[in-house]
């Protein structure tokens, strides 16, 4: 069973804090990343690096895997993941951020394949039971 539990901000330690997705948007549409190893979509976002501030691991993730040159970037909340096939069964934190894209790079450079625009949310993820209710989450709280 997975377990996706969410917090504001400042009430979760930033030090637990070990991914950032970002729901992204770019003239009105969704953004959604597809993998080369993959045939499924996903929002972008990944692994915090060593040292590095969690919204920088926002800023390049969302470079890395949407190509993103200009973009308007927040942070909105905080969730976290609770499941057996992932991290042992261990609670992990990420950070969620919201960001309109105005302007991307021409070509990827990542292991991200391609990007789709899409007016509704896609039907085939890669993680089913987690990123629709990060989007859901964000929503909910009026912030897209």
């Amino acid at each position: 069973m997975v377990e996706v539990r969410f917090y504001d901000k400042e009430k979760v330690d930033d030090a637990l804090l070990k991914f950032a997705v970002i729901i992204a948007r770019s003239n009105g549409k969704w953004v959604f990343c597809k993998h080369k190893d993959r045939s499924t979509y996903e929002i972008p976002g990944g692994h915090r690096e060593p040292g590095e501030a969690i919204i920088e691991t926002a800023r390049r993730e969302l470079y890395e895997e949407t190509g993103a040159l200009e973009f308007s970037l927040s942070p909105a909340f905080v969730y976290s993941v609770t499941a057996p096939e992932y991290f042992d069964g261990r609670k992990t934190f990420g950070l969620i951020c919201c960001a309109d894209i105005q302007r991307f790079e021409e070509e990827l450079h990542s292991e991200i394949e391609k990007i789709v625009l899409a007016d509704e949310p896609v039907e085939n993820w890669t993680y089913p039971l987690i990123q629709p209710k990060l989007m859901a989450e964000a929503q909910r709280r009026g912030i897209l």
